[in-house]
């Protein structure tokens, strides 16, 4: 079976069509790693494209923010007025999706997690000695995150702990050796390693396989949505240059 690998969508209706459009029928299934919302234009319409697939999804940081779960006094004052008016945009049918949304999911030799397995919903593996702290924190071979936004692959290479990060080969099939490996697809809605383009990825779990994908969409459509929503400016214009 091959899968499509998706996360932090938040709300970006063209970046996610543009992601289905690129993948074809070339998957069965969907795997989400959370926050089909915030920061972008199209809370519902992602929420609703989303659930329209065969899939799962697990809770991120913005969705449970959506749903008041987490004190926004954290984040910053453009991503709290995303929240906000988040909140008030969402329908209930919507909202209930969400809320029903697990942190964490264990499938065959895969474990699923937004920020990470010792901490789902917000801690951010953004370096080897962070994945290298998150091994013993899962049991499968594999985890695959999100929450970053940038594509990565960390590497367990010893029983010491040490740890590879490995820079994504993108539309090159990568063979999982049987090493541990924490996998971060990347961001479809809002990409944070300076290249604006859509990430996903394929896995086919019968040939062990793995295909980080990037494509470019309209960003421009999504800015203009974003400023007639009243979003700020910062939120705006980082879209285009993947940060």
């Amino acid at each position: 079976m091959r899968i499509l690998i998706i996360s932090d969508i938040h709300a970006n209706l063209t970046a996610f069509e543009t992601v289905l459009k690129d993948a074809n029928s070339q998957w069965e299934y969907v795997w989400c790693l959370g926050d089909v919302v915030g920061y972008g234009p199209d809370p519902n319409e992602c929420v609703e494209l989303l659930r329209s697939l065969p899939h799962l999804c697990l809770a991120g940081n913005h969705d449970w923010a959506a749903l008041g779960r987490l004190d926004i006094r954290t984040f910053n004052p453009d991503a709290r007025k995303a929240v906000n008016w988040t909140r008030e945009t969402l329908t209930k049918d919507n909202i209930d999706y969400l809320d029903a949304l697990p942190t964490t999911f264990v499938i065959g030799n895969y474990t699923l997690a937004h920020g990470s397995p010792r901490e789902p919903v917000w801690e951010y593996i953004l370096e080897p000695l962070i994945a290298a702290l998150n091994f013993p924190h899962f049991e499968t071979p594999y985890c695959l995150v999100g929450h970053t936004h940038q594509p990565v692959i960390y590497e367990l290479i010893s029983d010491e702990g040490d740890t590879e990060a490995i820079s994504p080969a993108y539309r090159q099939q990568r063979q999982l050796n049987g090493r541990r490996q924490i996998i971060n697809p990347g961001s479809v809605g809002q990409p944070r390693d300076a290249n604006p383009d859509a990430a996903y990825a394929i896995l086919d779990v019968e040939t062990n396989t793995w295909e980080h994908r990037r494509v470019a969409y309209d960003v421009s459509a999504v800015q203009k949505r974003m400023r007639d929503a009243g979003m700020p400016e910062r939120l705006v214009t980082r879209l285009e240059h993947g940060w």
